[in-house]
């Protein structure tokens, strides 16, 4: 495989299988475990996993790296590889369904692809996953600060996220431009996100500079008089009526589209 082609697709390949060890440890396996693992790259991560738990659906998008993968999982009875792409794969037709998610997640779509597998498995208890540092502290950030938006709300609805170690960019191949990060998640209990209330945050954040009431009522289909009751409800809330989507906690956020729509 070219370098250049691994970089479109967001490959970085782990080579340090120190690494390994970490990550089996903090991923809590189990020998009755359903793992996903999304990106099997050369299979190395594969490997592992398939030893140690008891089904492991591998998805991967290249087709040049299936000879690879096929061979590291062909000691296996208990593995499908799914020539895919993640975010295009019916998560929710997998057989038997995953409990847990381990991966080295392709940079482009680490956000994206966490955030469906919250919504779309729901049997799904425990992430341990590979994500550029900058997005496992995206997910994390607390309300009030810089990194806090949209996928830091959206994650923690539905699960206590941590970053759990920072790893160098030198345990990778081809090197790439940014450290990444291990971080964990765990749902709390069987929590997703309505979609109700889905809308409802992408509505919240979509105007930054706006107050979250305002945000709101530049909303499409907003109704009639969203704006001063958004800000009469922050007030009960303990928010000025002023204050922006980013002020807010996940609770507090969710507890916000609970009055406005009762």
């Amino acid at each position: 495989m070219s370098t250049r082609r691994a970089r479109d697709l967001g490959q970085n390949f782990l080579v340090d299988r120190n690494l390994l060890d970490v990550i089996e440890r903090l991923a809590k396996l189990d020998a009755d475990d359903v793992v996903l693992e999304i990106g099997g790259g050369l299979g190395v991560l594969s490997e592992r996993l398939a030893a140690r738990v008891g089904y492991l659906h591998v998805i991967e998008i290249d087709a040049r790296l299936e000879p690879d993968l096929r061979a590291a999982l062909a000691p296996f009875d208990s593995v499908t590889l799914h020539l895919a792409d993640a975010l295009e794969l019916d998560l929710a037709g997998l057989r038997p369904p995953p409990t847990k998610i381990v991966a080295n997640l392709p940079y482009g779509i680490a956000a994206t692809a966490i955030l469906r597998t919250i919504d779309e498995l729901p049997g799904v208890s425990r992430w341990l996953v590979m994500v550029q540092r900058e997005v496992g502290e995206r997910l994390a950030a607390g309300p009030g600060t810089g990194a806090y938006g949209i996928p830091s709300v959206l994650a923690q609805l539905a699960c206590e996220v941590k970053v759990l170690r920072t790893v160098s960019r030198h345990v990778f191949r081809p090197v790439p431009n940014v450290d990444s990060a291990l971080i964990g998640l765990e749902r709390r209990g069987g929590a997703s996100v309505d979609p109700a209330l889905r809308t409802f945050v992408h509505d919240a954040f979509a105007h930054r500079r706006k107050a979250l009431a305002g945000s709101l009522a530049l909303a499409a289909g907003a109704p009639e008089g969203i704006r001063d009751r958004a800000r009469e409800a922050l007030v009960e809330l303990g928010h000025p009526a002023d204050a922006r989507a980013e002020r807010l906690a996940p609770g507090e956020l969710r507890e916000l589209q609970r009055k406005l729509v009762s």
